[in-house]
């Protein structure tokens, strides 16, 4: 099966009991057993429930992997990968990683004894240089947000696998259409299903995949014992949304591709963060392991920090909101909104400055969105 098809049925069946196309929402908590110890498979929601189930592996085929978990939000699926850690483990991570995920290992995860370093992993030699006796987690995003980084899988499994480290890497911002982390060695892959793979701003979610049973029972055990699971609503809201994901990648892929050149020529911007430009410094690797570059493009303007907070008041069409990977396009100042919890010290050392701003390019027509911000530009 294409991976088109994938997207669009992978383990989707008509419902056998009626055999309705779109299978129903199992609104339900509790499960009726057929004799003491006997079940159907499920006996109470938060163990597991038949919309969560065909999500879960609707988005493993689409992953590639044997195995996936799914979660109420990508924080909780990164917390739960953290769970396998004990106290006095050390965490080597991207250092521009999102803003909520080092607020939870900086301000949450150090009180349970765990260490965590931070080093760009677009530099292999950074990651060895920070490994330690007791590290035990090697994690990565790429691209990252929201400076788009890109991390070399290959280079990052060779250095995991001769240090029996953990391996897992954030692919939210590519999506399973332009990336496949477990293909290039990684021990598990955590997508915020919040973004692109819902795709229309409707619920908050996340989701861990890997091929390793280990890690699968250990997730499914947290799972069960936390209870932070989507709902079945949430669940069917995204399948809703999955099964067009291919055609909107390539549509924000397209279109961002077009801002990007549009604010690379643009007289008042003095950045751009694309990996789709040749003149990112991400582009080679990511155009070897990566089928397309996304809708995320992140640009600096030469008037600072007043000069983005006036484009941004300027937009018309562009949303200004925190999230991202939605059919709307939405603008973003992350100083103030994703990453205000980053001491300014820390997100300036990051590269991470004041006047930054994140575009999530939507799927409108691009010239319409152009047009938009040209003139909120002109207007800054």
């Amino acid at each position: 099966m294409k991976f088109d098809t994938k997207v669009v049925r992978a383990s989707t069946k008509p419902d056998k009991a009626t055999g309705a196309v779109v299978p129903p929402i199992y609104q339900t908590a509790t499960y009726v057993l057929e004799e003491v110890g006997v079940d159907k498979g499920f006996d109470y929601t938060r163990a597991a429930n038949p919309s969560r189930q065909l999500l879960e592996e609707h988005l493993a085929e689409i992953e590639g992997a044997k195995y996936g978990v799914c979660f109420s939000s990508g924080m909780a699926a990164v917390d739960s990968v953290l769970k396998i850690l004990k106290s006095g483990d050390h965490v080597i991570c991207s250092d521009d990683v999102y803003g909520g995920v080092s607020r939870h290992f900086n301000n949450v995860l150090i009180h349970y004894g765990i260490e965590f370093t931070y080093v760009n992993t677009s530099n292999p030699h950074e990651v060895e240089e920070a490994l330690k006796s007791n590290t035990k987690l090697l994690w990565v995003e790429t691209p990252t947000n929201p400076l788009l980084k890109i991390t070399d899988l290959d280079a990052m499994n060779k250095i995991a696998k001769s240090n029996n480290l953990l391996f897992g890497v954030d692919a939210t911002f590519a999506t399973p259409v332009f990336l496949r982390p477990l293909e290039y060695g990684a021990d598990l892959v955590m997508h915020s299903t919040t973004k692109y793979l819902s795709g229309h701003n409707q619920i908050i979610g996340g989701s861990i995949h890997t091929n390793d049973k280990e890690i699968f029972d250990k997730m499914k055990f947290i799972q069960k014992t936390i209870g932070a699971v989507p709902s079945p609503f949430d669940c069917f809201l995204t399948m809703l949304g999955l099964r067009t994901l291919h055609l909107r990648m390539e549509r924000h892929n397209k279109n961002a591709i077009s801002v990007a050149n549009f604010l690379q020529e643009h007289p008042k911007v003095s950045r751009v963060a694309y990996p789709g430009l040749k003149s990112d410094p991400g582009y080679e690797i990511a155009k070897e392991q990566m089928s397309g570059y996304s809708g995320m493009i992140s640009f600096e303007l030469k008037g600072g920090i007043p000069s983005g907070k006036h484009l941004m008041n300027n937009v018309k069409l562009c949303l200004l909101a925190e999230s991202l990977g939605a059919v709307e396009t939405m603008i973003t100042h992350p100083a103030t909104m994703t990453h205000a919890e980053v001491p300014v010290k820390e997100r300036h050392a990051r590269g991470l400055t004041d006047g930054l701003v994140r575009l999530s390019v939507g799927i409108e027509d691009e010239t319409d969105i152009i047009e938009d911000l040209r003139q909120a530009l002109k207007e800054a």
